[in-house]
């Protein structure tokens, strides 16, 4: 474990910021330690992608700063990034961790991804970072508590969820959380065994059928039931 350096310490280059994100109704905020991701957990995002059946799952991370939350208009400004003409995107209900590794609430979650990129990684057998870690990689809605949830709709878990994404209106991903092929719980004991979990981390944990290509001007909406969904906008 790294240690907590005392706040007497002097630094050579300023510390960089804390990233948070909201947690809905209330001022208190949601620090990020690790970003987790799963990849090709729903059978028809895996058959799209060229895979079939329940394979072991496997994970791959994308840096704290890649987070990109909503300004004071509610909306969350996604830049286009460099170096790509294929930017997909992807939906994914977000698990956040508290503290002892419990599930502290859940939030609706974007990985973008540079999919060119990450293609030629893949060809040439090489890590696919550049595809799926770049700068705001990560857009994220507000962090729903667990209890907020249990009290304030009808669901019986977030596994009977609804889970969605429009792009200008169009509807590109629909599904529900219970066809994960990894369910929540499945997903944080198979991150366990190669991590441990602190509190404070992020598991994006997949997304349906239906990725595709988003250009500067796509206003994107998403939602998961009994969660504050996302809009967000490309520039």
């Amino acid at each position: 474990m790294s240690e907590i350096a005392p706040s007497s310490t002097s630094y050579v280059v300023p510390p960089p910021a804390l990233v948070s994100i909201p947690v809905l109704g209330t001022a208190d905020r949601f620090p990020v330690h690790r970003i987790y991701c799963v990849g090709r957990n729903y059978v028809e995002h895996a058959q799209e992608m060229g895979h079939t059946g329940r394979e072991a799952p496997f994970f791959f991370m994308k840096p704290a700063d890649a987070v990109v939350t909503a300004g004071a208009d509610g909306v969350i400004t996604l830049p286009y990034p460099t170096l790509t003409h294929n930017l997909h995107h992807e939906i994914e209900l977000v698990v956040a961790i508290g503290e002892g590794g419990s599930i502290y609430g859940y939030a609706v979650g974007l990985d973008m991804t540079r999919r060119d990129l990450q293609n030629d990684m893949k060809k040439q057998g090489r890590p696919w970072c550049i595809g799926k870690g770049f700068d705001a990689s990560a857009p994220i809605g507000a962090i729903t508590p667990v209890a907020m949830i249990k009290t304030a709709t009808t669901l019986a878990s977030i596994a009977d969820a609804a889970i969605f994404l429009e792009v200008n209106g169009e509807t590109r991903q629909r599904s529900s959380i219970d066809k994960l092929i990894w369910n929540v719980e499945e997903t944080i004991e198979q991150l366990s065994q190669a991590w441990t979990l602190q509190a404070g981390d992020l598991i994006f944990t997949g997304t349906p059928a239906g990725v595709g290509a988003v250009v500067r001007g796509d206003v994107l909406r998403g939602g998961i039931d009994g969660l504050q969904g996302i809009e967000v906008r490309v520039v």
